[in-house]
């Protein structure tokens, strides 16, 4: 009940994400006997900041008692995040995370296949080939114009590790035929509004669809037909039976074999079936890790002691002469554009809120 604030009857509130919002419950009790009884409720969720020309600006003031208690580990956290574990040769950003094969997802797949294939060399599944999926967790969207990965090349510290990947995910591995990486990838195009050809100017991005369910899959190249309707609603739920929009599918530079089988490395999350993507499910996982995706970037990029992120451009859109979308992402993405070399991109003006807004010819 969104008018009461009420679950089952009963006061509700959430807080907001990143501490934006105190959830506050507030009881009108009247005593009835020997016993309490609630007369009336009210929730709010009350804002510790405000934005503020795209800045927060808070609400409320520092209470210095807390800052001094807390100021010994608040120092030594931060220490231990900004400690380098490595270096990367190329800078690491997810500002066209959501149009074209992207750095920031990219280093994420690298690490998952270095782990897993280790492990697996002595398995059953030694000989299987082994791809790798990944999403852009940061990506702008609800959270902002600023919320993206931007780590320059150089050291590279837990806390861009961290930045990398938000959730404490754990590796997983599943075992899936051809045609379900087909399938896959299908859900994952979903994030595109259908693109009608010969049309200017079209919005390219759903943004009801979050960005943590767009996986790419390394080890394998396609395109994405945007003239096609998506297969898969945002949900999961088949949409458009009959729709193909992986166009292109290829492993080993050959078209995919739809009954070859492959193990590819994932999380928990998706492996169990988050995100409900099509026969991807706990009955497929063939081997549970007990070491956090985070984790096992960190060990890669410790093992490595220089990574190169570069993106090697496995995806694309297929092209649609005369046609043209635009979508929205971060004002420094503007910095990275001249590494695009997948698409044909050009500003296309101010977005709302601090976003910049960009045109993909097709």
């Amino acid at each position: 009940d969104t008018q009461k604030a009420a679950l089952q009857v009963k006061p509700a509130v959430m807080g907001g994400f990143w501490g934006s919002h105190m959830g506050l419950i507030d009881l009108m009790l009247e005593r009835d006997g020997s016993e309490w009884k609630v007369v009336s409720a009210t929730s709010e969720a009350r804002p510790i900041f405000e934005r503020v020309d795209n800045k927060n600006k808070p609400t409320v003031p520092d209470d210095k008692r807390i800052i001094a208690a807390l100021e010994q580990d608040h120092q030594a956290t931060l220490a231990y995040v900004r400690r380098p574990v490595g270096k990367t040769s190329a800078p690491l950003y997810s500002y066209f995370a959501l149009v074209a094969d992207d750095p920031s997802v990219q280093v994420v797949s690298q690490a998952q296949t270095w782990y897993l294939r280790d492990i697996l060399k002595n398995t059953q599944w030694k000989d299987v080939p082994l791809l790798s999926a990944a999403a852009p967790f940061k990506a702008g969207g609800r959270n902002g114009a600023d919320y993206y990965t931007d780590v320059p090349a150089g050291d590279i510290a837990i806390k861009n590790v961290a930045d990398l990947y938000l959730y404490p995910n754990t590796v997983r591995a599943v075992e899936i035929t051809g045609a379900q990486v087909k399938e896959w990838l299908e859900m994952s195009a979903g994030i595109f509004n259908r693109i009608e050809p010969g049309k200017a100017d079209q919005a390219l991005i759903n943004t009801d669809f979050p960005s943590y369910n767009f996986d790419v899959i390394d080890g394998v190249t396609y395109k994405i037909d945007l003239s096609q309707p998506p297969k898969y609603d945002a949900k999961g739920g088949l949409a458009n039976a009959g729709v193909n929009r992986i166009v292109d599918l290829s492993f080993d530079g050959k078209p995919i074999d739809p009954k070859q089988k492959f193990v590819v490395a994932t999380n928990n999350y998706r492996a169990g079936g988050g995100g409900n993507f099509p026969d991807i499910n706990a009955s497929k996982i063939i081997y549970e890790a007990p070491d956090t995706n985070r984790d096992v970037i960190v060990r890669y990029i410790v093992s490595e002691g220089t990574i190169n992120p570069s993106a090697d451009d496995n995806w694309s859109f297929a092209p649609l002469p005369g046609t043209s979308a635009v979508f929205e992402t971060g004002a420094k993405a503007k910095d990275f554009i001249a590494q695009l070399k997948s698409l044909k991109i050009e500003p296309a003006g101010e977005g709302e809120a601090g976003f910049a807004k960009y045109r993909i010819l097709l």
